[in-house]
């Protein structure tokens, strides 16, 4: 864990620049409200309000970004309100966090803006509780709502606007067809099931610091659409919240009332939850459970205690989730890993025919497009089959068989990129074996998704580049067929691309 967060590659220093740029943003946001004369609770409010904006917006293009951050406020303030004035009527106001964690995860459907937004309305519901906000603190606390996104804003579509120099790179949406369309449905269903059992035994437990069960819940659905994958990002939350409560008591507790060393470790923890985010949620969630002690040090409540039953809440959260995902509506994980296969395959036969276009003389047929969305797929088709390959997967052949799975499908992307590259060469030349060999790759994608095998070929050698890279992806693809196709799970269950389609 330690070599995957600190050895990782970050090409183009974004993941560097995506962190800095938050504590920049989220450090300013705080002096704006400080600077209108707004209280600690007021400051820390708008210091979500900022982290937010620039975490959870994730459009594909910095003009969608930019709307979808206007937004925000229109999603967090009436919830606000209603937090606020039902919180002295617990009935009432859990109901309400229910409604807002269901419609929060149902909005997902509606792409990156949905997502954005349903966190916004959930995180701005919990700050509420998180700080006991009141009707009289509503109009203080919508003010550096406001002030907080609008500087965030400011930051990051104005003055560190990185993103305006990147290829606009968009996150794919779920196939249809399969049943992954209709996952926020059954999520919403979920959440909200596991967030009721996480609220009434998270009360049990305590009844000032319940809702953080219910976060927990919460965040075990987000960026997850299976089983599995909500499993072990429970387990990762759970194992980073320990990990975390032992730094904070290294940490947090010391720095009890001392403001220069607490602004130090809050500009840290924001830059580690910003930087590991994308690498780790394990190390992200160390890293939010110490920046949340240090805001428990400066509201002067922060005990070991309090650390204790921060553990013990986040572990009824987590249960609630697995209890949901397992009993209410449940998703396979096999299905949803299915699909995204299908899909990342599709998208390398889409790749080579572009590019067997571009090297007939085509101008517009550019397959680099296509190569940065087949990117994308392959990290969601790792994500989706992080389960199998968990270390406490007990499954030793399902294991062995994902990790073969994912490393032929890496090996593919490499090819394709050799493919792309040979492709922006302008003297490359178009050979008329290419469209044999594309016609080829067509055909063992179409035999992948449909179930059948792909027979393989000895391919000639030939010191044609891209020749070379679509020899090596036939090869592959045959390879792949055995792994897709081994029976998994019962005997005569079938492991392939496409499966769930029917």
């Amino acid at each position: 864990m330690l070599k995957k967060v600190f050895m990782a590659p970050d090409p183009g220093r974004i993941r560097l620049r995506f962190a800095t740029r938050a504590v920049l943003g989220i450090g300013l946001a705080v002096v704006a409200c400080g600077l209108a004369g707004h209280s600690l609770t007021g400051a820390i409010t708008g210091g979500l309000a900022a982290l937010l904006a620039l975490f959870t917006v994730t459009d594909a293009t910095v003009r969608g970004q930019a709307v979808t951050t206007a937004l925000l406020p229109a999603a967090g303030l009436p919830v606000l309100a209603a937090a606020a004035v039902l919180q002295d009527h617990p009935v009432a106001r859990d109901a309400a966090f229910l409604a807002v964690v269901g419609t929060g995860v149902y909005a997902r459907r509606w792409g990156p803006r949905g997502h954005a937004l349903g966190i916004f309305a959930f995180m701005t519901f919990f700050a509420a509780q998180f700080l006991h906000a009141r009707t009289g603190q509503l109009a203080e606390l919508s003010a550096s709502v406001l002030l907080s996104v609008a500087t965030a804003g400011a930051v990051r579509f104005g003055l560190w606007c990185y993103e305006r120099r990147l290829p606009p790179v968009a996150v794919p949406a779920p196939p249809g067809g399969t049943g992954l369309a209709r996952i926020t449905t059954r999520q919403a269903v979920q959440a909200t099931a596991g967030a009721g059992f996480a609220l009434l035994v998270g009360q049990l437990v305590s009844g000032e610091r319940w809702y953080w069960a219910v976060g927990a819940t919460w965040w075990a659905f987000v960026n997850t659409t299976s089983r599995g994958e909500t499993l072990v990002r429970g387990f990762r939350r759970v194992l980073g919240t320990v990990i975390g409560a032992g730094l904070a008591l290294l940490v947090a507790v010391p720095a009890h009332g001392d403001t220069a060393l607490t602004v130090l470790v809050v500009a840290v923890s924001v830059f580690g939850i910003f930087y590991t985010a994308a690498l780790s949620y394990t190390w992200m969630m160390l890293w939010v459970t110490v920046l949340a002690a240090m805001l428990y040090g400066l509201l002067g409540v922060l005990t070991p205690s309090l650390l204790a039953l921060r553990m013990a809440e986040t572990g009824i959260g987590a249960l609630g989730a697995a209890l949901a995902v397992v009993l209410v509506l449940p998703v396979s994980t096999h299905s949803v890993t299915d699909a995204w296969i299908q899909r990342a395959l599709r998208c390398v036969h889409a790749c080579t025919a572009r590019t067997a276009a571009r090297l007939a003389g085509e101008p517009d047929a550019d397959p680099a497009p296509k190569a940065a969305e087949l990117e994308q797929l392959l990290a969601r088709v790792r994500q989706s089959v992080a389960p199998l390959v968990h270390p406490l997967n007990p499954m030793l052949g399902r294991k062995r068989r994902a990790r073969q799975v994912l490393a032929l499908l890496d090996d593919c992307a490499r090819e394709i990129r050799g493919l792309v590259a040979v492709a922006a060469d302008p003297e490359a030349s178009h050979d008329a074996r290419l469209a044999a060999a594309c016609w080829r790759v067509e055909a063992a994608v179409e035999a992948l998704t449909t179930g059948r095998d792909v027979e393989p070929r000895t391919a000639p050698s030939t010191t044609e580049p891209a020749l070379a890279h679509l020899h090596s992806l036939e090869r592959t693809l045959a390879e792949l067929s055995a792994p897709l196709r081994t029976p998994s799970g019962s005997p005569g269950r079938r492991v392939r691309a496409g499966a769930a389609a029917r």
